[in-house]
């Protein structure tokens, strides 16, 4: 065998196993094996508390009403903040932490991790991780990779970042262009257990234009259910353990 097809041979065999174990971590997306398999990558916390979620922000045209409610309402979230949007709105930024709110990080750019080598991968998250760090002061410890997509490569780099990855329990589905107040609620409560993650969106700017009003209706409504239920909203680093 010359050593061109040697190569082209070892190539065959090695390059599927390669992109195989990148993606592995893909059966991460499926919620009830997270959920009952690996809670901690699902955000499950201890049962009388539920932490409240938001992705895809800051968003200078919406995320300042989801603050106002939730000024209102006496309760603080995390918020998975994208770089990009940070970088555009710092004083927003500065304005979720001063409400005692919880930032985290969602990555630089809103792309798919599993077309992502480990370099651009580290680079995404360490960007985004810097930027914010910068404006608040504080080093996030939280990192939602976008689409709820884990590869190998991402699990490395934020370890090597010191980034803990949290996925969520419950959704709402409010990204899309068809999602109402009432549609939003019912897919969260459908959901919604003690100790579980709830994720909404401040943003649209990966989703329906507008689709935020959705989530914004609604978050009213999911505290009034969470409360009836027993239960404390609150951030992530609040959470405890399950």
């Amino acid at each position: 065998m010359t050593r061109t097809r040697l190569l082209r041979t070892t190539a065959c065999a090695v390059l599927p196993a390669l992109a195989a174990a990148h993606a592995a971590p893909v059966a991460a997306t499926f919620g009830p094996l997270r959920n009952r398999v690996m809670p901690r990558l699902a955000g499950r916390g201890s049962a009388g508390h539920v932490a409240l979620t938001f992705d895809d922000g800051p968003d200078p045209r919406s995320t300042p009403l989801f603050l106002r409610t939730l000024a209102e309402r006496r309760v603080t979230a995390t918020f998975f903040l994208l770089g990009s949007q940070a970088h555009r709105s710092p004083g927003l930024v500065r304005d979720i932490a001063a409400a005692g709110h919880e930032i985290a990080v969602h990555g630089w750019l809103h792309r798919p991790l599993l077309l992502r080598g480990p370099r651009a991968t580290h680079d995404d998250l360490a960007r985004a991780r810097d930027a914010v760090g910068d404006l608040t002061g504080c080093a996030p410890a939280l990192f939602r990779p976008p689409y709820g997509v884990m590869s190998t490569a991402a699990h490395l780099a934020a370890r090597r970042l010191r980034l803990t990855p949290v996925l969520w329990t419950c959704w709402g589905k409010d990204w899309t262009a068809s999602a109402t107040p009432q549609s939003v609620h019912r897919t969260v409560t459908r959901d919604l257990r003690g100790g579980g993650t709830i994720l909404l969106h401040d943003s649209d700017c990966t989703s329906a234009p507008g689709a935020w009003r959705s989530a914004l209706g609604a978050l009213p409504r999911i505290l009034d259910t969470c409360a009836e239920r027993g239960y404390e909203v609150g951030r992530l680093r609040d959470h405890g353990r399950p």
